[in-house]
């Protein structure tokens, strides 16, 4: 049986540009760092950047899911600011509100918030 989730590692064709967009963009505390291999703390969810060669970013992989420290709209704005692109802006839904993008490196990602 499975306890928990230890880590999500996402593969990077560019480590120092995924660095930047996890570190500068999201504001990720930064941890561990190698030629091939980043930490960041998600928190408590250790994020691993994985330094590889032609990722080819099949579709349909995994999707990390973040929850915002203010409000859903105003850190989708934030990230506009920074040039992330939200691919069909926030959506609502019985269960709460999404709003998918994808980092540097083509990887799917979304932030979430609970229903109100």
């Amino acid at each position: 049986m499975a306890s928990g989730v230890a880590s999500v590692w996402v593969p990077v064709d560019d480590m120092e540009r995924a660095r930047a967009f996890y570190r500068d963009v999201l504001g990720l505390p930064e941890g561990k760092v190698t030629e091939d291999w980043s930490e960041f703390d998600a928190n408590g969810l250790m994020i691993g950047l994985n330094g590889r060669e032609d990722t080819g970013h099949s579709h349909g992989g995994a999707v990390i899911t973040f929850q915002p420290d203010g409000g859903i709209e105003s850190e989708v704005e934030r990230l506009t600011g920074a040039g992330v692109e939200f691919t069909g802006g926030i959506s609502e839904h019985p269960w709460g509100k999404i709003a998918p993008f994808k980092d540097t490196e083509g990887n799917d990602l979304q932030f979430y918030a609970p229903p109100a």
